[in-house]
């Protein structure tokens, strides 16, 4: 039987955001690129496993950040709970303007979005590469594909958690985001964020949508 079950964020209390955790150089490359057209340096590694706090993650439909230069993108969520391993769906929003002067710092000062249901991962290991992860952003009135592709661009979760934790398992508790794709058009602000974990072989799909209010920037 297919396990699905709510997320309760009271459970979590670390936050590990994967970065650069592409399987295809080249694809990893063009993402990489993409961030030095807005001025943030190349990582020091590759993967590396930024922390933050657990208590930016939120299942809320709206967000609120300073200024208009922050932007999500789509990510598989591996959580590690008391009962196991589980998979969701989440946004890595970022502060691109603070991100040119230090990337662990703009990932602090965005709330982390995540859907609130979550798969048993064991239900998807057998077939994980085959999973698709999809966002759309509306700016405006125009809403428009954003990301696209297979979670097979990413390591799998297995690797990550390796490589993370030295062969270790994942501490329950924690939240591991674990990369994203490049994105269509450029990196762009938005009005909202919808993104999407779909899985074609058990026909089922992890949905998530969220509404970004800018506040002013003051200086």
């Amino acid at each position: 039987m297919l396990s699905e079950k709510k997320l309760d964020l009271r459970a979590v209390d670390q936050l590990v955001i994967a970065g650069w955790t592409g399987r295809d150089t080249a694809a990893l490359e063009a993402h990489i690129r993409e961030l030095e057209a807005i001025g943030v340096k190349r990582p020091k590694s590759t993967p590396i496993f930024y922390r933050g706090s657990a208590s930016l993650l939120t299942t809320a439909d709206a967000i609120e950040v300073v200024g208009e230069h922050s932007s999500g993108e789509v990510e598989y969520v591996v959580f590690a709970l008391g009962d196991g391993l589980w998979v969701g769906i989440g946004s890595d929003h970022t502060d691109r303007k603070l991100e040119t002067i230090g990337v662990s710092l703009s990932k602090q000062v965005c709330a982390k979005p995540v859907g609130p249901l979550l798969w048993r991962l064991d239900d998807v290991v057998s077939h994980w590469d085959q999973l698709l992860l999809r966002a759309y952003v509306t700016v405006g009135d125009r809403r428009r594909l954003y990301q696209e592709g297979p979670v097979a661009t990413m390591r799998p979760p297995a690797e990550l958690i390796d490589l993370y934790r030295g062969g270790g398992a994942l501490a329950p508790g924690t939240a591991m985001f674990c990369g994203t794709l490049a994105v269509h058009g450029g990196i762009a602000a938005a009005g909202s964020f919808e993104m999407e974990l779909e899985d074609p072989v058990l026909g089922r799909t992890l949905t998530h949508r969220y509404l970004i209010k800018c506040l002013p920037d003051e200086g």
